[in-house]
């Protein structure tokens, strides 16, 4: 460890147990596993599930979420002692900066791209497919053409199947959520709690009312055989379906964000951490063996698969429900990932390790309005050309990475800063962060090659940056800190 790093970190740890900068520990375990849950249930598991059933896991894809959980209780505990060692609000890339040097920090906070930039195309290519299917129930037909990229079939009202030219919807909410940034437009608490609130009903809802058209046929059968690819059924897809829907876990970590806040750490965060994906898998599970029972597996592959199984039911009312109630979670998920992408690169931009535009603060909106305007150039290609399945399994493989880096990081503070307090530890150490590793670590495997030549291109592409201007822009190397 640098002895930068090592100075930060006592320097940020003192500054935390200041009367002026100490944080009201008023936290219970009930209201962690609430975070947890209100911070988990999002996007990937209305876009993806169907995805991976579809083309990994079919209806086995209730055991991929098992799967996928497993790897995120791991990481989770490991995020946990991060979060107490460094008492402020942050991300993974605070937390490396401050304990594992300049270079780690910059590897997790160029990967965190993928998470954030890349997770909201992801999420904006679903917003548009609900968004087509709710427009269609009050008689309004948009040109096929214009709702999906070059890459992807839409069927015409005829049965004709075309390539898309642009998703145009996709494109859209980009935009607007960019600008509503650029405003500085915030979610407030109580708008949070609804858009949570709306979310679960959704979720209890479709499992509730859609059980009841459960075809058993569309089990069978339930691990379908595999092709002869990897990947494609079998085993092999079940764990490549975890990898696919792991992005329905992203958001769990926020649940270690608050360690400085729970009353009890020690006892309270794994309790927060387990018990909301504990919940939150078995709402997983459930809806994913109700969406597999409505409509067969062979059918979900599409941007919208639950607007699609509540079209085959006989509620009028569900459909609007559940339609509206995904747009609304879609709309809050996209903004809070933008919110974060700017955020990350604002304290990476501070640090000297981007270039200033990244920080700057416009001076009436107070927001960096010309790094959410250059995020909004970038993400909008994403959305509007690139299919859902390629730009999702980039935002997994970008998130396992941060994961698998986070639990080596522990192991590496436990033997360089032995002494450092942690208000949590990690248990089981070294058991639960070479557990996390390899969980996440075949998670990364079983997602294949192209999404392993995605992944080593953006970071080369990052290391070139790096060291052709962040080393030698950043406040470390020119001693300002």
């Amino acid at each position: 460890m640098s002895l930068f790093a090592v100075k930060s970190l006592k320097h940020i740890t003192a500054e935390a147990e200041s009367g002026e900068h100490k944080l009201a520990r008023t936290l219970g375990p009930g209201s962690l596993i609430a975070l947890g849950i209100g911070a988990i249930i999002g996007a990937g598991l209305f876009s993806l599930t169907g995805l991976a059933a579809a083309t990994n896991a079919g209806p086995a894809v209730t055991l991929s979420m098992m799967v996928a959980a497993f790897g995120c209780a791991f990481a989770g505990l490991c995020y946990s002692e991060f979060s107490c060692m460094i008492p402020v609000a942050g991300s993974a890339y605070t937390y490396a900066y401050a304990t594992l040097g300049e270079w780690l920090a910059w590897i997790i906070g160029w990967d965190l791209v993928l998470e954030y930039a890349v997770g909201a195309a992801t999420v904006s290519i679903s917003w548009s497919g609900y968004v087509v299917s709710l427009l269609h129930d009050f008689g309004i037909d948009l040109p096929p053409q214009f709702v999906a990229g070059p890459f992807e079939a839409v069927r015409l009202p005829d049965g004709r199947e075309l390539s898309g030219i642009v998703n145009l919807p996709a494109i859209f909410i980009i935009i607007v959520i960019s600008l509503l940034l650029m405003a500085g437009i915030k979610e407030s608490a109580r708008t949070n709690a609804v858009i949570v609130v709306i979310k679960l009903t959704v979720v209890v809802v479709f499992i509730a009312l859609g059980w009841a058209f459960i075809n058993k046929d569309n089990y069978t059968p339930y691990i379908p055989q595999n092709t002869g690819t990897f990947g494609e059924f079998g085993f092999s897809g079940i764990m490549m379906g975890a990898g696919t829907i792991f992005f329905a876990y992203i958001g769990f970590d926020a649940v270690s964000t608050a360690a400085q806040e729970a009353k009890n750490p020690q006892r309270d965060m794994p309790i927060g951490i387990i018990g909301s994906l504990a919940i939150c898998t078995v709402l997983y599970v459930l809806f994913a063996h109700v969406l597999t029972g409505i409509v067969s597996f062979k059918e979900l592959g599409v941007s919208a698969p639950v607007a699609l199984a509540v079209d085959r039911t006989s509620y009028p009312f569900l459909k609007l429900l559940v339609k509206f109630g995904i747009i609304a979670g879609f709309t809050s998920v996209i903004l809070v990932m933008l919110l974060g992408q700017s955020r990350v690169f604002y304290s990476m931009s501070r640090d000297g390790l981007v270039p200033k535009i990244f920080s700057e603060i416009h001076p009436k909106l107070r927001t960096p309005w010309r790094s959410n305007m250059l995020f909004m150039i970038f993400v909008a290609p994403f959305s509007g050309f690139l299919p859902l399945k390629v730009v999702g399994h980039m935002t997994s493989i970008g998130t396992l990475f941060a994961f698998v880096i986070v639990c080596a990081a522990i192991l590496v503070m436990r033997y360089k800063q032995p002494n450092v307090p942690r208000p949590f530890k990690t248990p089981w150490v070294p058991l639960v962060p070479v557990l996390g590793i390899l969980a996440n670590f075949s998670l990364m495997y079983s997602l294949g090659a192209d999404n392993w030549i995605r992944l080593a291109v953006w970071l080369a592409i990052g290391q070139v940056f790096y060291f052709a201007y962040s080393r030698t822009h950043s406040h470390l190397a020119a001693g300002s800190k």
